[in-house]
C-alpha cells in the first residue's frame, strides 16, 4: 500500500455543504457520507465556517438553532481546519462573497473547489475548481465509491 493520498481533501463552496446536509435524498446527499466515512475531507476556515452559520440562519429554511447545530455537527467533525492566512491568494472571485473560498483552495493545497456556481468554474484553470458530479465521477473511478447517504 502506498502513501495516504492528499488529492481526497476538498473545500466546498456553502452551496455544496448546504445540499448535502439539508437535502437528505437530494443529489448531492452522498457528499456527507463520504465525508463522514473518511472518503473525502472537506477544508474550512473560520471564514467558511462564518459563512455556512449565515447561509444556514436564512428564514427559507426554517431551522432553529438546535437544527443549526446538528447540521454542523454532521460537517465539523469530519473536516480538517487550515489555520494558516488565506488571504493571500493572488486571484480575486468575480463575487466578494465567494473569495474566502478561493483563498482557502489556493492557500491550503486541497484539489479542488468543489462548486457549481458559474462565475467560480469560470476561474479555471487559475483556481482548482471542480463540479460536485465530477467529483462523484472521480471518486468512482477512484476504485472507492463514496457511500451514498
Amino acid at each position: 500500500m502506498g502513501a495516504p493520498e492528499l488529492s481526497r481533501r476538498y473545500v466546498f463552496d456553502t452551496n455544496v455543504v448546504v445540499s448535502a446536509l439539508l437535502f437528505e435524498g437530494g443529489r448531492l446527499a452522498w457528499l456527507r457520507a463520504a465525508w463522514a466515512a473518511g472518503e473525502l475531507t472537506p477544508v474550512v476556515s473560520g471564514a467558511t465556517v462564518t459563512e455556512l452559520v449565515r447561509v444556514l440562519a436564512y428564514p427559507k429554511f426554517g431551522l432553529a438553532p438546535a437544527d443549526r447545530e446538528e447540521l454542523l455537527g454532521d460537517l465539523l467533525p469530519y473536516a480538517e481546519v487550515f489555520d494558516g492566512d488565506p488571504a493571500s491568494a493572488p486571484i480575486e472571485a468575480p463575487d466578494a462573497a465567494d473569495q474566502p473560498f478561493v483563498d482557502l483552495v489556493l492557500a491550503c493545497g486541497a484539489t479542488a473547489l468543489v462548486t457549481g456556481d458559474a462565475a467560480l468554474l469560470a476561474l479555471a484553470p487559475r483556481v482548482p475548481v471542480i463540479r460536485p458530479g465530477d467529483l462523484r465521477s472521480r471518486e468512482r473511478r477512484s476504485g472507492e465509491e463514496p457511500r451514498a447517504g
